[in-house]
């Protein structure tokens, strides 16, 4: 369920700009939000597979608290992320 090296690489020059900017906020979001649909897909075929729930349940709140963290901080930059990511109405 983690992410590749690579893909990793990826999210950071999209969101972050550099493939080494993986600490930002929006690179952390994205990277999150890329686990959160890969958990959510596993979840459709094992319905039954509790950890894995929590886990789904866990990364939701992360995601929530980097949000927040960054609305309050810069509502701009938020509103662009979730634009891109299309996490929020």
């Amino acid at each position: 369920m983690a992410l590749s090296a690579e893909k990793k690489k990826e999210i950071a020059t999209q969101y972050g700009g550099g493939a080494t900017n993986t600490g930002s906020v929006e690179v952390q979001v994205a990277m999150l939000t890329q686990r959160i649909s890969d958990m959510t897909t596993h979840l459709k075929i094992q319905k039954k597979d509790k950890n894995t729930t929590l886990s789904l349940i866990k990364l939701v709140g992360q995601r929530k608290r980097f949000l927040s963290y960054l609305m309050k901080n810069d509502v701009n930059r938020y509103r662009e992320l979730i634009a891109k990511l299309g996490i929020r109405k």
